[in-house]
Parts: C-alpha cells; sequence; structure tokens
C-alpha cells in the first residue's frame, strides 16, 4: 500500500502588471506586502498550512519561480522560518500547466506517494482554517486518483473570473463532480450563475496526485510532458536550487492547468481513470488582480476609504469616497475624489477610475514600448533588490548617478570591474571591507575611497550591523550591464 503525502505546490511566477507601479517585473505582487502588514505573499501562501491537521503527512513546500527572481524568493521563505523548500527555477514563462509538471516529476521522484497541492503565490484568503476544512474534505478523494479543485462559493456576479458548474454530490458528500467549466461571463450570466447556487468561482488551487497528474498530461499533452521530462533529466541543482535545462523547457508548450487538462477530465476523466471533483471553499479569497480587488480586502473607513502607507509616505483625504490611496514615500493629498485609485511610488504616480484598474496592464505594455530610461519603469523599482542587499538610485543626471547601497552582514557584492564609469564611496553606517585593485582594508563611518574606471574591486560587509553606503558613479556610461565579474558568491554572471 503507497502512503501518501501532502506536497504544497507554490507556483510563484505571476507578473502582476495590473498592479503597476507597485508590481513590477524584477518585484512583482507576490513579494510585496500588499495588505500594508509585514509578511509578503509569498510567505503567508508558504505559512497557509501551518495548523493543518497532522493526519495529513506533509512534505516541505515546492516553490517554482523564475529564475531571476530565486535570491528574493529564498530570501523571504527563509524570514518567514520556511527554511526546507526546494525551489524548481523556470528559465522562462510557460503558464502553469508546465510549472505544474515540474513539481510533480521532482515530487513524484522523490516520494511515488505525493500527493500535489498548487497554490498560486499571489493570492489572499483570509480563512485559513477554511481552507484546512477543505484540504482534508478534498485529501481522501485526491488520494483515491481525482484531480480536485477548489471552488470560491461566489459573492457577487463577477464577470472577471471564470466558473466551474457543480455537478451531483460523490458519494461522501464531501465533493461534487464537475459538470463543466465557464469563461468569464457577461454580466447577466454572471447574476445567473450566482442565483443558480450551481456554480463557484474558479480559483486555480488544485490537489492531484502526482502519478495521476503526469497520467493526464501523457494523454492530453505528451508534447509538453516530454519536454518537461527532458529539461528535467537534464537539470542542474545548486543548493536547493533545481534548474531544469532552459532550451528544451522554452520549447515546451505554455498553457494553464486549466486549459491543458482540468477542462478536458468532466469528458474524458472516466476514460483515463482520473475523475474530476470541486470542494467548495469560503475563505476569504482574493485574487489581488488588479487595485479595485485590493480595495475590497483592506479595511475601509466610513467614506470608504482604504489606505496603505509605508514610512515616510503619509495620506490625507479630504471629501474624499470609496477611493484606496497608497503613500510609499510622499505626503497624498485628495480633494473631491470618488471611486479612484492613487498609489505613489518614489519614481512613479498612478492615478486611475476604480471601475477601470484592468487596463493598467496597459500602462505597463506602452512602457514596456519606450526607449530604455522609460522603459525600465515596467521592469524595476528605482530601489532594487539583489543577494547581497539592496540599492535605491536617489539622483542621475548627465554623466553622474548617486546610490544609496545596504549590504547584509556578511555578504558581498561580486569582484568586478566597469569600462566606463568611476565610483566614490563613503560609508555612512557600519563597516566596509574594500578590494580596489590591489588593496583591501576597512573604512568605518565617514571614511570614503575612490574606485579608479578599469579597477577590480569588491565591497564587503564583515559586520555584524548592515552596511550602508553611498556611491556617486560619473562617467560617459552608467548602465547595470557594465559590469565584468570574476568572482561571485551568487553564481551571477551577467549583471
Amino acid at each position: 500500500m503507497v502512503l501518501h503525502t501532502l506536497h504544497p505546490v507554490i507556483l510563484c511566477g505571476g507578473a502582476g502588471t495590473r498592479l503597476w507601479p507597485l508590481s513590477r517585473e524584477a518585484y512583482p505582487k507576490q513579494f510585496l506586502a500588499l495588505q500594508g502588514g509585514t509578511t509578503t505573499m509569498l510567505q503567508d501562501t508558504a505559512l497557509r498550512l501551518d495548523g493543518l491537521n497532522a493526519s495529513v503527512p506533509r512534505h516541505a513546500p515546492w516553490v517554482v519561480c523564475n529564475q531571476e527572481h530565486r535570491f528574493l524568493a529564498a530570501q523571504q521563505l527563509q524570514e518567514a522560518g520556511v527554511a526546507d523548500a526546494k525551489m524548481l527555477l523556470e528559465p522562462c514563462a510557460r503558464n502553469t500547466a508546465p510549472a505544474l509538471t515540474l513539481a510533480a516529476l521532482a515530487a513524484h521522484a522523490a516520494d511515488p506517494g505525493a500527493v500535489l497541492l498548487a497554490m498560486p503565490a499571489d493570492h489572499v484568503i483570509a480563512n485559513a482554517p477554511a481552507l484546512h476544512a477543505a484540504v482534508m474534505a478534498a485529501w481522501p478523494m485526491a488520494c483515491d486518483g481525482a484531480m480536485v479543485t477548489f471552488g470560491i462559493s461566489p459573492q457577487r456576479p463577477e464577470t472577471g473570473y471564470g466558473y466551474i458548474h457543480q455537478g451531483r454530490a460523490v458519494a461522501d458528500g464531501a465533493g461534487r463532480e464537475i459538470a463543466g467549466f465557464a469563461e468569464k461571463p457577461s454580466a447577466e450570466k454572471a447574476c445567473a450563475y450566482l442565483e443558480s447556487g450551481e456554480y463557484l468561482w474558479n480559483a486555480g488551487l488544485f490537489m492531484v496526485r502526482a502519478d495521476q497528474w503526469l497520467k493526464a498530461l501523457q494523454a492530453l499533452q505528451p508534447q509538453m510532458l516530454m519536454q518537461c521530462q527532458h529539461a528535467m533529466v537534464e537539470c542542474t541543482q545548486d543548493a536547493d536550487f533545481i534548474r531544469p535545462q532552459a532550451t528544451i523547457f522554452a520549447n515546451c508548450p505554455a498553457d494553464s492547468i486549466d486549459y491543458a487538462v482540468m477542462e478536458h477530465l468532466p469528458h474524458q476523466g472516466s476514460q483515463l481513470g482520473i475523475p474530476a471533483r470541486v470542494v467548495a471553499l469560503d475563505a476569504g479569497w482574493s485574487d489581488l488582480g488588479a487595485w479595485d480587488a485590493l480595495w475590497e480586502v483592506l479595511e475601509r473607513d466610513s467614506q470608504g476609504n482604504a489606505q496603505v502607507v509605508q514610512e515616510p509616505g503619509q495620506v490625507l483625504t479630504v471629501d474624499t469616497s470609496n477611493t484606496l490611496v497608497l503613500a510609499e514615500s510622499a505626503l497624498v493629498a485628495t480633494v473631491g475624489l470618488r471611486n479612484v485609485v492613487v498609489v505613489q511610488t518614489p519614481d512613479a504616480v498612478l492615478v486611475v477610475d476604480k471601475s477601470r484598474t484592468q487596463d493598467v496592464k496597459k500602462v505597463v505594455q506602452a512602457l514596456q514600448a519606450q526607449p530604455a530610461q522609460r522603459r525600465t519603469l515596467a521592469q524595476a523599482h528605482r530601489k532594487v533588490h539583489r543577494p547581497w542587499g539592496w540599492y535605491d538610485s536617489i539622483d542621475a543626471g548627465d554623466r553622474f548617478q548617486v546610490k544609496r547601497i545596504v549590504v547584509h552582514p556578511g555578504a558581498s557584492l561580486s569582484l568586478q570591474m566597469h569600462h566606463h564609469r568611476a565610483e566614490h564611496w563613503v560609508v555612512v553606517k557600519g563597516t566596509a571591507e574594500v578590494t580596489n585593485g590591489e588593496r583591501t582594508f576597512l573604512l568605518g563611518e565617514n571614511e570614503s575611497t575612490f574606485i579608479p574606471l578599469g579597477h577590480i574591486h569588491r565591497l564587503k560587509n564583515p559586520g555584524k550591523v548592515p552596511l550602508e553606503i553611498i556611491e556617486v558613479q560619473s562617467g560617459s556610461y552608467l548602465g547595470e550591464d557594465d559590469i565584468v565579474r570574476y568572482e561571485d558568491s551568487y553564481g551571477r554572471t551577467a549583471c
């Protein structure tokens, strides 16, 4: 008899373009604390099963994320106390079905009885005990070979979600058969779905045995399975990072779990031996797909206004109602606004009608078509995170740039050289170990050094508190791609 173990799979590859300017390509929404708390959406997802009934044995989570986000994801998981997660690094985005397939192959190789629980990292679930109850209801069905999805009990006639049509109750009453799926409906159809009581929102949460998922792919998406298998056979591994072979994975068809497999099962599941089931979930769920969805889940004042304030940001509202205001670094004052979203970051401000927040992605598309300097506003924040810490580009002009750099205790930048710029470093907090050409020496607070153009150099924090420096760059070209690395603690070869 095969013993089954629950393997959480955190799908961490979303782009979050409709939450620009807070969510960007290099720092998408799953890494943000969007609700104003101290934990990010990824951390919340990784901790979501804490307290689950101990009768279900649980494996460490598998995290599938873009390789460019690997250090960010690893750091956030470590900060949340999730030290044993294994990370599968996608060399390119291929949607959720290939992502789940990578996890299924890895989990099945480690544990033939693996049962996968696929959870997107960018969703909100306010009521964890309700999720745990739904997982316990789905567990025996998944162990018996069903593919189970968790449908959200609809709160309103929503036109922005797909729907699951519930069929007959299964024998034990814990779930229902799936009669079919419906695409995002018109307002009229959404009202009819809500009134019928037969439809649930499709949330993208799934539970299925790893071997059953691979069996379904073999029948329904053989090319996808073959490419993922080959990419994993040729994978490399360092520490907790598992890297599928990039060229092979890039040739994998891109598709969602729903389109690739789930929507076929109501009609073909019997022949495949993979019944499709749905368990209703009422747990304060939101996919936070756009700014209006964030307004929905936040606490609001008597005028219907919601705020997210990050120090040193401030918010002041006058004669304003049903409005979301987010302030990161400045005072945002509103007068006479109704049903509006205002988002302020250090390098961008968004003002949008709350009914048009889905169109924010058009702003990102427009920025991506701009020259390089403006295109970066779609890609990265002014504050950029690195595995060693972060930097904030606080000023820039013709032939100069000023950065505030913070290096974690014990961390170091790569041993590097620049062809086009020189740098001045001033230590404002902590102690720096500096390699400058042939010399290595220590700098304390209020001390400085000059790195001439072409000199090999490195910055390290040998202390136990964060190191903070101000860097002034000068030269003919100041782009981040003007870095030649000779040694790097993090295996990076590019900038």
